[in-house]
């Protein structure tokens, strides 16, 4: 722990996005504040290292940031000033299918729109007005404000996305273009696409690829946590890493305790000051599936058959909506599928920083049973080469992180869960309790993706979280 015997307004444990959020917020209201992080290095979901080879950056959770652009704190702060930059791949999405060509999610809702045949209208008239408007839904979407300003169109938003991702997309269009192109979509929920709300998650990355795009961080997602780090240090924040808490008591004397953390560690390091129901709230809090993820140095671009691919940052793998269907009900069902559902970013594409000149690189991972020690990377890699033949001929070095070990390189991953927990419609609103950022005890508070709105790097957990202890405690 700290060697000063300094006392503080604010300490946060957790230097995640939302745990840096959170100390920045402190630290704007003119409070003292201390950030522990346990690794040597900080950042949470936003770390980027060498992964597989000398000079190969990757990023080896979050890597594409929809969220962050969109993010309305992130807005506020001078992140450019401490070296954040965006990069904007030429199109956010592309979606390879077998007949050889891929669906591609322009930044423009008509071009999209004008690939997908005869179900074109259909999509503009669904994504279209909510692309619009979303500076008029952003504040509700994502936790700033709990009443709609502009009812009727969250009347709109809410009636599609209060659906299961099957309903909607089987409903609204009809061929398989339209409706691979949503499951896609709607499969970052982790959830089965049969179940409520999965349909909010394809509406609002449809939505954000239109109103925001889907934009990497040039040199890496560490950026990000750099710049935020950087912001709260001229604010007088202090970080001090290699700090693990392990208990409550263990911190210095504060005011208040602010946890980037999940339930399950809230738990095991602040229990002891929690009500007896308040503890067995948390220890119910469910965890989604976990992520097994691949990441690759390659000699040359992954050689797609639909060209159209190498204009994306990410693309979506899996076939049509059945079979990605298929794969997340799988998963949540404890099953490891055969032919899988697969999230592929390629940043180098775009931002050739990360790799040695003329060398690239790629990251890729699916869904797999929580807490999973099975090695997907040769299914993942025939799922890629089902749309990209050739590729394990263009790989130089590959490195894999199976879901339980994703939790040991990030104690905030359960099981390998990147979400924060499960986006069921029990924990959708009232995430992970009632309270909210809230506990039973006076002056301590839970920050982390698993309190409203939920994953996704934005701050926005940390920022609420920190706005809601200042107004209870100073």
């Amino acid at each position: 722990m700290p060697s000063s015997d300094r006392e503080y307004d604010a300490v946060v444990v957790g230097s995640g996005p939302n745990g840096l959020s959170a100390a920045i917020t402190i630290a704007q209201a003119g409070k003292s504040v201390l950030v522990l992080e346990a690794e040597d290095t900080i950042g949470g979901g936003t770390r980027s290292a060498e992964l597989t080879l000398p000079g190969f950056v990757h990023d080896v959770c979050s890597a594409v940031h929809p969220l962050a652009l969109t993010s309305p704190f992130f807005r506020t702060l001078p992140l450019a000033k401490y070296g954040l930059a965006f990069i904007h791949p030429d199109v956010p999405l592309a979606h390879p299918l077998d007949d050889g060509t891929a669906v591609i999610a322009e930044r423009s809702v008509e071009l999209t729109a004008a690939g997908l045949g005869r179900d074109a209208e259909a999509y503009a008239n669904l994504i279209g007005p909510l692309a619009r408007d979303w500076s008029k839904l952003e504040p509700l979407l994502l936790g700033i404000t709990r009443f709609p300003r502009h009812p009727l169109l969250a009347a709109r938003f809410g009636l599609s996305a209060m659906r299961s991702a099957s309903s909607l997309a089987k409903s609204k269009f009809r061929d398989e273009r339209a409706r691979a192109l949503f499951a896609g979509m709607a499969a970052h929920s982790m959830l089965p696409l049969e179940d409520v709300p999965s349909a909010a998650f394809g509406l609002v990355l449809s939505i954000t690829a239109h109103a925001v795009g889907w934009p990497i961080v040039r040199g890496g997602s560490q950026k990000i946590a750099d710049a935020l780090a950087g912001h709260l240090r001229a604010l007088g924040g202090e970080i001090q890493t290699a700090q693990k808490v392990n208990n409550v008591d263990q911190l210095r004397a504060h005011s208040v305790a602010l946890f980037d953390v999940s339930p399950r560690q809230l738990v095991e390091i602040a229990g002891s000051r929690f009500s007896t129901g308040f503890r067995q709230k948390l220890s119910k809090y469910r965890y989604g599936p976990g992520v097994c993820k691949v990441d690759w140095a390659l000699d040359a671009p992954i050689p797609w058959t639909a060209k159209d691919c190498a204009r994306a940052g990410t693309v979506h793998i899996g076939g049509t909506l059945d079979e990605i269907a298929a794969s997340e009900r799988a998963a949540w069902n404890g099953v490891h599928s055969s032919a899988p559902f697969v999230l592929l970013s390629q940043p180098t594409l775009f931002d050739p920083s990360r790799a040695p000149a003329g060398k690239h690189t790629a990251w890729a991972y699916c869904h797999v049973p929580n807490g999973s020690d099975v090695d997907m990377s040769a299914t993942i890699e025939t799922q890629i080469e089902r749309f990209a033949p050739g590729l394990r001929a263009r790989i130089l070095a590959r490195n894999v992180l199976l879901a339980k070990d994703l939790q040991n390189h990030n104690a905030n991953l359960i099981g390998g869960d990147v979400g924060g927990g499960a986006v069921n419609l029990a924990q959708f609103f009232l995430r992970p309790t009632w309270r909210l950022y809230s506990t039973s005890a006076k002056g301590i508070y839970i920050c982390s993706a698993s309190t409203p709105p939920g994953g996704g790097v934005h701050g926005l957990c940390g920022h609420l979280a920190a706005r809601r202890a200042l107004r209870e405690n100073f």
